[in-house]
């Protein structure tokens, strides 16, 4: 059973930073697409963050690029979004998700079979 566990959220200050984890079982790590989506109140789901396990690819939404970064730690089954100069528009619940490499890239569309729970990330001005 594929299992999806995020952590991480909080509530911070504008520029501050927080990092996300998401741990990951019950699948071959290295064969799965693995990201980070987030919605907030009245709005639609965005992608925000993707990485591919296998190689390495990354996606960013242009709303966070520079700011956030992603990364994978394949042995401990583990993908990281670091957010740093984080703006009140972040806050949101982010959700990590994860779905086969062989269907294709999960961001920005977020049309994935695997859902973990969301963390709530506040950011106050």
């Amino acid at each position: 059973e594929v299992q999806l566990q995020a952590s991480g959220g909080g509530l911070v200050q504008a520029g501050g930073s927080l990092r996300l984890s998401c741990a990951a079982s019950g699948f071959t790590f290295d064969d799965y697409n693995i990201g980070w989506f987030r919605q907030a109140p009245g709005k639609e789901r965005e992608g925000v963050s993707c990485i591919e396990t296998s190689d390495g690819s990354t996606y960013y939404a242009d709303s966070v690029k520079g700011r956030f970064t992603i990364s994978s730690d394949n042995a401990k089954n583990t993908v990281y979004l670091q957010m740093n100069s984080l703006k009140p528009e972040d806050t949101a619940v982010y959700y990590c998700a994860a779905d086969p490499a062989v269907y294709g890239r999960i961001c920005p569309h977020g049309y994935v079979e695997h859902w973990g729970q969301g963390t709530q990330v506040t950011v106050s001005s």
